[in-house]
Order: C-alpha cells, then structure tokens, then sequence
C-alpha cells in the first residue's frame, strides 16, 4: 500500500519550514501549481547546480563507450518558452500530445480515462469514478495538453502559440546555431535547464505531476554508427548520479522500455525511476527517460512532420501529396571536415524532471530517530538527511548564551562562512531547538560558540548524522567544512 502517512508528514514539514508551498494558496490555490520556499528554492538550486557542474562544465569524459571517441564537449542552451507554432506542428505534439478525457455529468470532476482504476470520486464516501450510483461519466475524448496563448494585439488563429511542453524542441531548432558558433565536433552534447507546461488534466501526487514543471535536459549526438554505445553510456551514467547523491539502491531502478512502450522516434528508452512513497507497494515513477532517437528530430525540422513507415520514417503527406506539416527547409546535416561526409546526427536524450527530483530527494531524506536532549534523555526527532551537496543551508552558527561576546563571535563566524557557502546565525531559543530546527532543514552540521571557545578559540561541530561532536580551531573550520562538503 501507499505509504499515505509518510507523505503526510513530508508535506507538513515542506510547509512548515519553507520548502514547499501551494501556489496562490491564500486564494485557495490553483491545482498543478507550486511554489518553493526559502529551503525548497536552495535545494532545487543545488539539485540544478550539480547537475549543471557534472553534465556541463565539470563533466568527466574520461570513461566513454568502448570504440567511441575518448572526449566530448558539452555546452549549454537557454531557449524562449514559446516558439513559432510550426515547431510543435512538426515535432508531433500538435497533433500527437493529446490525453484521453472522462467528465461526470453529476460531480463535475475531470479523469483521465486512463486513471478511472486509481482515481478518485470527490463525493463521499471514497469510491471510484463511475462507482457511485450518481455517477454519470461521459464517453473519453480527445484533450490537447499544450497550453494555447496568443503573441500581439489580435487574438486570431494566426496569432495562436502555445507555452512550450518541453525544452528538447530549441535545442533541435538551434542545433546549425550552435554549430556555426561553438566550432563543436561530434560527439557533443547541448544542454538546457528550463520551464515547460503541460495542461495535465488531473495534476497530481504533490509535485510529482504538475502543470508548470522545470526539465534538465541534453541532446546529445553522434555519429550514427556509434550512437549503440552512446546510448548505454548515458543510460548507466544518469543512473549513477542518482545514486552518488544519495538515493538508495532498492528504491531506484533502471528500466528498460518494451517494444510496445517505445515512443514513435524512439529506437531504445529506459527509465530511472524511484519508489515514491505516494505509490502502491512495487510500483516506482519516472524520474528521467534516456531516449536513443535515432535522426527523427532533426529530419522533422529540415523536412516535415514523419510518421513511421516500415523500419524507418517518412514525410507525412496531405491529400495533395504535400507535406502536411512542412519543415524549415534549412540543412541540418553535420559536415565532417576528416570523412568529407555529410550526414544526419543521431540523438541521445537524458530528461530528467527537477521538481521530480527535488521530490524524490525530499522523500529519501525524510527521517525519524532519536537524539539526546540536553539532559542526555533520548528524543523523538525528524532529520532531513540530505546529501551535503543538495543541502539548503550548509551549517548554522549558534552562540550558547547572549553574554560573554558569544553572538559577536557568532556573527563573525557567520559572516566568513557566508562568503562561500549558505549558512544560517539562530541565538534564539535553547540549543535543543535550534538543534531541531535545523535537523528539520537538513543542515549537515551546527557550529556553537561556547565558553571553552573564548578561552583557547575553537568551536563545536555537531554532525547532523552521526551527532557525534568535535572541537574545530576557529581558523580551521572553513577547511574543515569544505572538506565534508565539497569531498565528493
């Protein structure tokens, strides 16, 4: 069964210290939508910032497949949120991104058709749609999930856009742009971070299923013959760096898709996915897909929209034999100055989700044990077990007492470590509940200005983890933390 308890008391705790917040809630709030708080926007920073570091500019290119090149470049993108209509025409989400939609005449409600078995009925008691008495559902129709808007003064059809649905599409589009500018040879990998819409009909699991969601994304190509090879090193790195930032094993996976699962482009996905709580028992969700998609894109926007026929693709034609979606016209083809060959790359795409990392994190750092208090008595006590990599706030700074020159000493602590890390200063209360808050924010150690410190200038560090206490030189404590920091 769903582990609904856990995801109660993680969701009392994101509200109750920052990390996470329903949109516009003070209105009621607005279903699919979410806000992060001073905590929640840290750790998802720091979840975008390690990516960042080491997919982009610190990647490790030293381990590539076997009989590929031995380096890669990587470089980065940024691209607008909405794009000329044709791209989405030609990429297939015009006319492929479509849900299945079920309405109850009586209630009111929206369904997926595909979630009537683990929906629910928003009249009491809980049932099933479609198992009330009342129920009067409507026959599944077709639900575009893009969100449609429209760019200047006239709202017309030809004024009509859409907020994007996902970050790949400008990546593809600029694939001759970043040729032409970054003198990149394949392989290499183009990389963006950024928002995307989708308009899901029954948003859902907290964050894990939202209408405005943040993507980490690469395209990645190559040459064609090589592309097998690439596939399976992205596929076991992604899942790698998962694990490196502290999800366990049992409850991440990697899986790959059966032929019936295959998007239309796809020659070969596979999932990274983690046990969320929210689920039943033996049941895991997506966190990233790495998709080989073989030259479909980047054909899509040289020459039109293609569907499938037989092994391979083609231009998809109205009654005229015109294509039905054209394309830019433009040669994406790569040129290789040493073979004199000119060809379509083949891509490789890891995708992963932000918010549902930030989330999977969230839930694999949520912990109960138990501490001493400040009598030595055993404790209940909710710890944020984060990787210190992915901690919002690094350390926090207490003096024992307001006298003595204790809070100045502090500050002065403070405002040193803040030059290099997110710290935070409590003299607030006693050093219990400052201990409890910050177990509660995940900070992985509490740095206390005491008595013994203004007689030989050391402070103690308390490990989040382990509890175990240290006494640090005032003047070692910057490398001290920058080594159970930054050591990966």
């Amino acid at each position: 069964m769903a582990d609904n308890d856990l995801m109660s008391k993680l969701m009392s705790l994101c509200k109750r210290r920052g990390f996470i917040f329903q949109s516009s809630e003070i209105y009621g709030g607005i279903g699919g939508f979410w806000d992060y708080g001073p905590l929640g926007v840290e750790l998802k920073r720091n979840l975008k910032d390690a990516w960042w570091r080491d997919m982009v500019s610190g990647h490790d290119d030293t381990t590539t497949p076997q009989g590929a090149p031995s380096t890669y470049e990587m470089v980065g993108l940024d691209c607008s949120i909405i794009m000329h209509p044709q791209v989405w025409k030609v990429s297939g989400h015009y006319d492929l991104f479509h849900d299945m939609l079920v309405d109850c005449r009586t209630c009111k409600a929206r369904f997926r058709a595909d979630h009537l078995k683990s929906g629910e009925c928003p009249k009491k008691p809980s049932k099933r749609p479609g198992e009330h008495t009342e129920c009067d559902l409507t026959d599944p129709r077709e639900f575009n999930l893009m969100f449609k808007t429209h760019v200047g003064a006239l709202f017309d059809l030809a004024s009509e856009a859409f907020l994007r649905p996902e970050t790949a599409q400008g990546i593809f589009v600029n694939f001759k742009n970043v040729l032409d500018t970054s003198r990149v040879k394949l392989p290499f990998g183009i990389a963006q971070i950024g928002k995307s819409f989708r308009n899901e009909i029954t948003p859902r699991y907290y964050t894990f299923r939202s209408r405005e969601f943040e993507q980490m994304e690469i395209e990645f190509f190559c040459r064609p013959d090589e592309s097998r090879h690439w596939y399976t090193y992205w596929r076991d790195r992604r899942f790698a760096w998962y694990t490196s930032l502290g999800l366990k094993s049992e409850k991440l996976r990697l899986r790959d898709h059966d032929a019936a699962e295959l998007s239309h482009y796809s020659c070969g996905t596979a999932d990274v996915e983690y046990a969320f709580p929210f689920l039943q028992e033996g049941d895991f969700g997506e966190l990233e897909g790495v998709a080989h998609r073989g030259d479909f894109d980047l054909r899509s926007h040289m020459e039109g929209k293609l569907v499938r026929s037989g092994d391979g693709f083609a231009v998809e034609l109205d009654a005229e034999g015109k294509p039905r979606h054209p394309g830019s016209g433009k040669d994406l083809r790569y040129f290789d100055d040493q073979t004199r060959e000119r060809f379509v790359p083949h891509v490789i795409e890891p995708s992963a989700g932000a918010d549902r990392g930030t989330l999977a994190f969230l839930c694999e750092a949520y912990t109960e044990d138990q501490a001493p208090d400040e009598k030595g008595q055993p404790q209940e006590r909710v710890v944020m077990k984060f990787h210190p990599r992915l901690a919002p706030i690094k350390a926090a700074v207490f003096p024992l007492v307001k006298r003595d020159g204790m809070p100045d000493i502090g500050q002065d602590i403070y405002r040193e470590l803040k030059r290099r890390w997110n710290v935070a200063y409590d003299e607030g209360g006693s050093i219990g509940r400052r201990y409890r808050r910050q177990d509660e924010s995940g900070t992985p150690f509490c740095i206390t200005v005491d008595s013994q410190t203004l007689a030989d200038q050391t402070v103690t560090v308390r490990d989040r983890d382990t509890l175990e206490q240290v006494r640090v030189a005032m003047k070692e404590l910057s490398s001290f933390l920058s080594e159970k920091l930054e050591t990966p």
